[in-house]
């Protein structure tokens, strides 16, 4: 005689709670104190920030703060600022397909708000009150005090209300590490803006700005190879080649469109040359559109453009900037913003695979103080 079946309790189905929510959504979007830096770094580039300034203590777990001279924000948007959902970046579904912007998804501050402390000090330049605005993100207390053009985010303990979630945190050293690379993948795709680092009041790295020459021709290839030098060391860029294609267009800059339709694909940048392959892909950066992405297609592009030149598991070295038009690529494929879908892959494939072979059949110019061959 076969027993009978014994079915689970029976559960209602109701809705979950706006804090409830918040919480889930910050285990997509903040998976440790970098996640923050990533977010809150987004917001400042996107206010039009020159000089960004990261502060942190143990880590990033007790103390993460950013800080920018970028535009600000409006006394009366700033309750709204932390609410779920809420952004100045889109309004609607044609802007969500051509978003041209870091931040869109409007989670990022009301995720982190669940989690954490947070306090938001900030002044536009045409404030009428001729001071700033402090918001107490917990209390949603607002108070005037002083302040410059710009806006600082300080996120105090990070995980506090989720004390499970910080059991899975590395130790200081390895966090910090990770607050790094964090900005200095915003760095290397933003030479005209400056970063600074300061953990436990020391300063831990710094890249200032880079102004192009506009006079030159390859001024803004000339600025980002300064600041290639700059955060990766001058060994890169000595043993690297400028990558611009299609070679009609100018590195840096949008590429016009031919007619009304979207703007032309571009991809420029540095590549290693052979010799420079490292054992691990540990210096390789793509870009879309400015933002630092993981992406198989142009990973699988850049590495079959060295097939011939490198065997086995050694991974070629660059930094590669893709440029397309906003509408051809979906950036609202995960949370953390850093994966991509393209319209059209096999075109960004050829794109890619094309400008790195191109780049590294061209003949070298003489380094400094070298004898042409």
């Amino acid at each position: 005689m076969n027993a009978p079946d014994i079915l689970p309790a029976r559960r209602p189905i109701r809705e979950l709670p706006d804090e409830l929510i918040s919480q889930i959504a910050a285990g997509e979007v903040v998976e440790r104190p970098a996640s923050v830096v990533r977010e809150l770094v987004d917001n400042a580039l996107d206010a039009g920030a020159r000089q960004i300034t990261v502060r942190l203590q143990a880590g990033g777990i007790r103390l993460i703060s950013v800080e920018d001279d970028g535009s600000g924000i409006l006394r009366d948007e700033l309750p709204t600022a932390l609410k779920r959902h809420a952004t100045s970046k889109i309004a609607n579904l044609h802007e969500l397909e051509s978003v041209d912007t870091m931040g869109f998804r409007g989670e990022a501050l009301a995720a982190i708000c669940s989690i954490a402390e947070v306090s938001v000090l900030t002044r536009t330049a045409d404030a009428p009150e001729g001071h700033g605005w402090l918001l107490d993100g917990r209390s949603g207390e607002l108070q005037p005090t002083a302040r410059a053009r710009g806006t600082t985010v300080e996120v105090r303990e990070l995980f506090f209300s989720t004390p499970a979630r910080r059991k899975f945190l590395k130790s200081e050293g390895t966090e910090l590490a990770h607050c790094i690379e964090a900005v200095r993948r915003h760095a290397l795709a933003r030479p005209e803006v400056g970063f600074a680092i300061w953990h436990d009041g020391k300063l831990v790295a710094q890249w200032r700005a880079v102004t192009p020459d506009l006079a030159s021709g390859e001024a803004h290839l000339d600025a980002l190879r300064r600041r290639l030098a700059d955060v990766l060391g001058e060994d890169f860029i000595a043993q690297a080649v400028a990558v611009s294609w299609p070679a009609d267009t100018v590195p840096g800059t949008a590429a016009p469109s031919a007619g009304d339709g979207p703007r032309r694909l571009r991809v420029w940048g540095f590549a290693g040359v052979p010799d420079a392959a490292r054992a691990r892909p540990d210096r390789q950066f793509a870009y879309v559109n400015g933002r630092f992405v993981r992406d198989k297609v142009i990973t699988h592009a850049a590495r079959s453009a060295y097939e011939d030149v490198l065997h086995g598991h050694s991974q070629p070295v660059y930094a590669l900037y893709v440029d397309i038009d906003p509408t051809r690529v979906d950036v609202n494929v995960h949370p953390t913003k850093i994966e991509v879908r393209f319209r059209d892959s096999r075109e960004v494939h050829q794109a890619v695979h094309h400008a790195v072979e191109g780049a590294l059949a061209a003949p070298r110019a003489p380094q400094a103080g070298q004898m042409p061959a």
